[in-house]
């Protein structure tokens, strides 16, 4: 019990201490210091924990906690109305006004008398998610020490990095929460601080600015944000409610015991996945995680890979065993079916970088979102693993083209000819990050095969198709970016000298624990994600057999592992002989010009196709998001009628 108060109470002081510091220096010392105790600590209290498997914990003091927690919620409340007035977007404070009313009422009148035995609970899931959000989310914040003072440099006004990073550490705090409340109001709590945080953190460069044009699209995609997020909060409330009147418990671990039991819990989860969908930014919400990338790329990597939609996509799989072969499991596999080919297809049509990670993140998280909402414990088993590898795959993706924006000026993949000349080490570990996301044998497109295999056994043609047609997409984008990258042009000058050491040294770690993890998945699988399975709050068996044999998952480990040692063995030990480029006519010696079939010099040119005709972002997202609204609002409606034709649970 220590090690959580510690995880989640450790980051709040340092995000207090460092919403103070205003010198550079002693600020680097603080977050870099931090986020190694936040790391440590995150592996020590798994390494401590992981044998055990499940552990309830007694929460001392739990009623006044939960009193400085409704305290702090009405606190929360007042914020968002404040804002919401003066800059005159209206919605957030009228969603503000409807939810926290409703959950003091429930707290104060209905919900005063059920007694939560444990508020705070920990299984091989949370641990997974306690890793990612530890390790994952302390290297974004040292990444960002760096990164923070080339933005800040290309600012205007007074700096507010103490608020950033306050802002960053004050979320880190909250997904410890998030991941180890069995307290659905806890949970709830939690929940609400990370939709607020990602609010300011997407506003960063508008909410306290000069309302020039670039500050009025970060203060509008900031609201959007808030808007969606405060809607999925609503869900999360009334599945809150909807619990406590009617089961007398307010325990998750409870709820999924009772869904076992045969218990019409189902009611409850669709609205607790309804937040889900929306946290995990799924069609037709998907543009709040779109219009995050306004801000600064550390912000970007925190919410699109490694906790705010992480958090979506672990409640979905937590209420997974409750979801099977009912309204609620269909109404989210649907959704993140849809979105997960809607997203693919409009990747393609994307040339900006960071428009292409955030729709894969989109696609990425449907597929997860789309094994939850089946809810076998072999849909679950490759969820799990998608969500793994896509946390760790994906940072390092976004961080890489941060880094790459500001040194070559640009994050357009058809600017990033030549990176491998001009940032040489940066355009290695993107190369890596790229094939970690789509080529054999890294682990994305392994729990993609694993996925598909769970589809099949599932017996459900439309999703085996979903993931067929999706898949396709996805290599399509990626091997667009990849080709980019492996070019060669000549003539450009190294710039990745200027990168900041903390800046590199993520990279260089993320790109290690993306091989890492690929060579280690089988060992994951069998004593994290196979337990976790059999607990006796997941589904209480053992699966008999996995979506990927045991023989299978170790041919893909060595495979890695050939690649690695070919690269560590071979790396710089051959003899270069430089050759002229091949190009579509004649070299004309400089690598940068051809003879064409009129025998007339022509400039190299390399580009890509978008079929924007065929796939254009906005042609998508019609489709996506109309079809996803009318499966959610088709679902909730069926339920919410059935309840009033009944009367009631």
């Amino acid at each position: 019990m220590s090690t959580i108060l510690f995880l989640i109470g450790f980051p709040l002081l340092v995000a207090i201490v460092l919403l103070v510091l205003k010198e550079d220096r002693a600020r680097d010392v603080v977050v870099k210091a931090s986020a190694a105790v936040i790391a440590a600590a995150a592996i020590y209290f798994v390494a401590r924990n992981v044998g055990s498997g499940e552990e309830f914990y007694v929460v001392p003091h739990a009623e006044t906690i939960g009193t400085v927690m409704m305290a702090i919620e009405v606190c929360l409340a007042l914020v968002i109305i404040v804002l919401g007035i003066q800059k005159k977007r209206y919605l957030a404070p009228v969603l503000s006004i409807i939810q926290t009313p409703l959950m003091i009422w429930f707290e104060l009148k209905e919900g005063h008398h059920i007694d939560v035995e444990y508020a705070m609970y920990i299984d091989r899931l949370g641990m997974i998610m306690v890793l990612i959000v530890g390790i994952v989310g302390s290297l974004i914040a040292v990444f960002a020490t760096g990164y923070m003072k080339d933005f800040q440099a290309h600012q205007k006004g007074k700096d507010r990095r103490p608020w950033f990073f306050f802002l960053i550490f004050l979320f880190l705090a909250a997904m410890f929460g998030l991941v180890m409340s069995n307290n659905l109001i806890w949970m709830y709590f939690f929940w609400e601080i990370t939709s607020l945080v990602s609010f300011f953190m997407i506003g960063y460069n508008g909410l306290f600015h000069k309302e020039e044009e670039e500050d009025k699209i970060a203060t509008r995609n900031a609201f959007r944000a808030l808007v969606m997020n405060l809607g999925g909060g609503l869900g999360f409330a009334i599945g809150i409610v909807l619990l406590g009147m009617n089961f007398e418990t307010l325990e998750l671990s409870n709820m999924i015991l009772l869904g076992q039991m045969g218990q019409p819990v189902f009611i409850v989860a669709m609205f607790l996945a309804f937040a889900g969908i929306t946290k995990s930014a799924q069609m037709p919400f998907n543009s709040w995680l779109l219009g995050a990338m306004v801000a600064p790329t550390p912000v970007s990597a925190l919410l699109h890979s490694s906790t705010m939609v992480k958090a979506g996509v672990f409640l979905i799989l937590k209420l997974a065993p409750v979801l099977s072969g009912n309204l609620a499991g269909t109404m989210v596999y649907l959704v993140g079916g849809i979105t997960f080919l809607m997203a693919s297809f409009a990747a393609i049509s994307q040339s900006n970088a960071k428009r292409v990670l955030a729709y894969s993140t989109v696609a990425n998280l449907g597929l997860i979102v789309t094994c939850g909402g089946i809810g076998t414990p072999a849909a679950v088993w490759a969820g799990t693993l998608l969500l793994i590898f896509h946390a760790i795959t994906k940072s390092l993706l976004f961080l890489c083209v941060g880094t790459a924006e500001h040194h070559i000026g640009s994050r357009d993949i058809e600017d990033m000819d030549g990176l491998f000349d001009r940032m040489p080490k940066l355009a290695a570990c993107m190369l890596i990050g790229i094939a970690g996301m789509f080529l054999a044998p890294f682990g994305m497109l392994i729990s993609k095969w694993a996925t598909m295999v769970t589809f099949v056994d599932a017996g459900n043609p439309l999703l085996i198709l979903i993931i067929c047609f999706g898949s396709a997409a996805t290599a399509f984008y990626w091997s667009k970016w990849m080709g980019k990258l492996a070019a060669i042009v000549a003539n450009r000058d190294n710039v990745e000298t200027t990168v900041h050491g903390s800046e590199s040294f993520v990279h260089v770690t993320l790109t290690c624990l993306v091989v890492l993890v690929c060579i280690c998945f089988p060992f994951v699988s069998k004593t994290m994600i196979v337990p976790y399975l059999a607990g006796k709050t997941v589904f209480g068996q053992t699966i008999d057999k996995l979506p990927l044999e045991n023989s299978n998952m170790m041919v893909m480990v060595i495979m890695v592992a050939v690649l690695v040692l070919l690269f560590a063995f071979f790396f710089g030990r051959t003899k270069k002989r430089i050759v002229p480029i091949y190009m579509a006519g004649v070299n004309q010696g400089d690598n940068l010009t051809f003879e064409d079939s009129m025998f007339q010099p022509k400039p190299v040119s390399l580009r890509n196709w978008y079929m924007e005709s065929y796939f254009g972002e906005f042609k998508m997202n019609v489709i996506g998001v109309v079809t996803t609204s009318v499966v959610i609002l088709g679902f909730i409606g069926m339920v919410v009628g059935a309840l009033i034709g009944y009367g009631g649970m």
